[in-house]
């Protein structure tokens, strides 16, 4: 089967007792993953057997607690207090927020769609508007390649800008097996250069890492493309060829002199000059994770990287292979040609009432939800349905958000256990666990189409069927049924469309679902992938799952005719280059400096997936908490030890942390994985047990990128001193 843990969607093998899972482990017959599987995934029984999964539905009773509620019963109820928020407040007051465990079920997010739209509610927020929601726009000001990155095989030059794969398992490598890859990749001769202020699992492995001071990833990126404009390092003929605006993005990197942005980044002059020749000569992709784009400027950033791909001609060229041909998702055509832009890519869509917000590519802004509850009059968001997120621990300024989920008017949660937002809920649907339900790796192969050096390197795909039924006497239910079965209440029809690669569709349109009796999971993967390259029912016959590649499937040539061409000389974002440069000398924080002398990143923990995860004993034993991790050298100086108690400060908040050593961050940063910790009231007393949310260190109008809307949730200046018992 595949595991659906986190999103690495690895091919496992699970051990049954008496119809119980009792151990996970790697699938050595699966022809991508062969035999890895991370810690988590070996969690799975735990997590199916845990005492704290919910097996019912929950209703929050006036007094606050919760008592179980029949999963049919709990549907009408909610049914019947939306009709009547819609009735008196117009479908604008209903909002979704989807989260990153919504990869468990591809069927999951479709339903709820088509539900919101069926509803005529048209404000759903997802956790990609707080992660990295600017590629999606620098790519709809860049424009598209036809066809994709170099197959990785071919690569000899890999650039990863805040990213550790070896980790996350996305962002550079393919997905599947990261570790092996870059293994074979580095005794093939390809050379890896990592830029992160952190010497993490994958920098070790680096031919270069560019061991940078927080937040000048920009100002690096700007460097290399000076220096490879200047020295006329890029691909002249394909840019002649396919590029408008180079000259003016020449023009406009001229003051990123490498000299004084390396003393500014501190890192060696002469690895940032290797650094640009060594990836300028090469054939591969630079790929950025989520770190770079929570400086305030991630849509510009984005958009460096791009144009940087793009004057280095990193792209695949007519009669190169496809390897990654799709299997799930609908054939595609992969051509040597630009796709010019011909969209903003951001302001359309919904408007919201705050801080001039509007929909944008990479999603509509979650960091607005909360003021969106709390604004008062016409617009306002009056009932919220969560699923497969734990917004009260992810968006920024957790008091905010948590005094507005208190606020609103009707909070429903799907969730496995009593999380952070759960427990403000006035009801929780309890859902099925991924051993529980079919699974199929549609998801995790549109990773592939979202970004340069994501996803599958082959045309992989695998079904996996449930494994073990629900404990005996649960009332649990797949997170897209509670949608259809709402839908069913409210006398509402639903439609859903099947999956495909971004600028394709088969043109079919959407098929209208069964209303009447509830579909099954399978015939909702039938529809999903109705006009797939490979039928699912031949996917089925691999329970190893399975490489469909198309042998036969190249890049093809530039159509007659054709005139797209890629621009990397946007009005807007070199404008806010000029900027960036006018200011890029100037210091960071100004008089702040010695108030708040460190740098707070975001660094994410291998045991855990966001907030999933943190109540397995399994993974528990190591950190239960998530630690302040500083470099020894600042411990010393500060007077603290290993396991101290401490107060992090911020212009916006404090919080109670941790302290641990940690001689692979470079002084004066302070790194902490986000999302743990549970309600402000308690996390200072609980520290200890489950940590606590560095969100309240944040605001969501502060930094705020002016086209995701996106706020600053990196580089945060704070300071860090023992704290005073209470």
């Amino acid at each position: 089967m595949m595991c659906r843990f986190c999103d690495n969607g690895c091919g496992v093998l699970v051990e049954l007792e008496n119809g119980r899972p009792v151990k996970v482990r790697g699938d050595r017959d699966n022809p991508a993953y062969a035999g890895f599987c991370c810690i988590k995934g070996q969690q799975m029984p735990e997590q199916w057997n845990h005492p704290g999964r919910l097996l019912h539905s929950q209703k929050r009773m006036p007094d606050g607690t919760f008592r179980s509620i029949p999963f049919s019963h709990a549907v009408e109820e909610i049914a019947e207090r939306l009709s009547e928020i819609v009735a008196r407040h117009g479908p604008r007051s209903v909002a979704l927020y989807r989260g990153t465990y919504s990869i468990v079920n591809p069927a999951t997010v479709p339903v709820a769609l088509a539900f919101m739209e069926a509803l005529g509610a048209s404000l759903v927020f997802d956790a990609n508007s707080i992660d990295q929601p600017g590629k999606a726009v620098a790519q709809a000001l860049h424009g598209r390649w036809q066809a994709p990155s170099p197959a990785f095989e071919t690569r000899d030059v890999t650039l990863l800008i805040g990213a550790n794969p070896l980790v996350s398992f996305q962002m550079g490598l393919p997905i599947a097996n990261p570790g092996r890859e870059l293994t074979t990749a580095i005794a093939r001769g390809m050379r890896l250069i990592v830029i992160d202020p952190r010497r993490t699992e994958t920098a070790r492995r680096a031919h270069l890492h560019l061991q940078c001071r927080p937040g000048h990833d920009l100002s690096l990126v700007a460097a290399m493309l000076n220096v490879i404009l200047r020295e006329e390092l890029h691909d002249a003929a394909f840019v002649e060829e396919n590029v408008t605006g180079h000259e003016a993005l020449r023009a406009a990197v001229t003051p990123f002199e490498p000299e004084p942005v390396a003393k500014l980044a501190d890192v060696p002059l002469a690895d940032l000059l290797e650094a640009a020749r060594i990836f300028a000569a090469g054939r591969g992709v630079a790929t950025a994770g989520t770190a770079p784009s929570f400086n305030g400027q991630g849509t510009l950033f984005e958009y460096l990287v791009l144009s940087l791909n793009t004057i280095c001609g990193q792209w695949s060229r007519a009669g190169d292979p496809v390897t990654h041909t799709g299997t799930l998702t609908a054939p595609f055509s992969a051509i040597a040609q630009a796709e010019a832009p011909h969209r903003r890519g951001y302001g359309y869509g919904p408007q919201l009432r705050v801080r001039d917000i509007a929909n944008c590519d990479g999603g509509l802004q979650a960091s607005a939800l909360a003021e969106e509850i709390l604004l008062e009059g016409d617009g306002q968001i009056r009932a919220l349905l969560s699923i497969a997120g734990n917004p009260a621990l992810t968006i920024p300024d957790q008091d905010l958000n948590v005094r507005a989920l208190k606020a609103i008017d009707l909070l429903v949660q799907i969730d496995i256990k009593f999380s952070a937002t759960a427990r403000l809920a006035d009801y929780v649907i309890a859902p099925k666990l991924p051993l529980e339900m079919a699974g199929m790796t549609l998801s995790q192969e549109l990773f592939g189409f979202y970004a340069a050096g994501m996803g599958y390197k082959d045309a992989y795909a695998q079904y996996t069927p449930p494994i073990v039924e629900p404990p005996e006497g649960a009332d649990v239910v797949e997170d897209w049924e509670f949608f259809h079965a709402l839908a069913q209440r409210m006398g509402l029809s639903l439609a859903i469309e099947p999956a495909a690669a971004p600028g394709t569709s088969s043109g079919r349109g959407k098929v209208d679902l069964d209303m009447e009796s509830r579909p099954s999971t399978d015939e909702l993967f039938e529809i999903l992938t109705r006009d797939a390259r490979i039928p699912l029912s031949e996917v089925r016959k691999h329970p190893h799952g399975a490489i469909f590649r198309n042998e036969s499937m190249v890049v093809t040539g530039r159509e007659p005719g054709w005139t797209g061409r890629l621009d990397v000389a946007n009005a807007e974002m070199l404008a806010d280059l000029g900027q960036a440069a006018a200011c890029f000398n100037e210091p960071e924080h100004g008089d702040a400096e010695e108030r708040y002398p460190y740098r707070l990143i975001n660094g994410r923990l291998l045991r855990t997936y966001n907030s999933n995860g943190q109540d397995l004993e399994g993974l528990r034993r190591k950190w239960p908490y998530n630690p302040a991790f500083m470099h020894p050298d600042d411990l010393d100086r500060a007077g603290l030890a290993a396991g101290d108690l401490v107060e992090i400060h911020s212009e916006h908040g404090s919080i109670r942390s941790i302290v641990q050593p940690d001689a692979d961050l470079r002084a004066g940063v302070v790194s902490m994985a986000p999302t743990y910790g549970g309600l402000p009231e308690e996390q200072d007393e609980q520290v200890r047990e489950w940590g606590t949310n560095s969100g309240r260190l944040l605001r969501v109008d502060d930094g705020v990128d002016r086209y995701t809307g996106q706020p600053r949730m990196g580089n945060i200046a704070v300071s860090v001193r023992a704290a005073h018992p209470r």
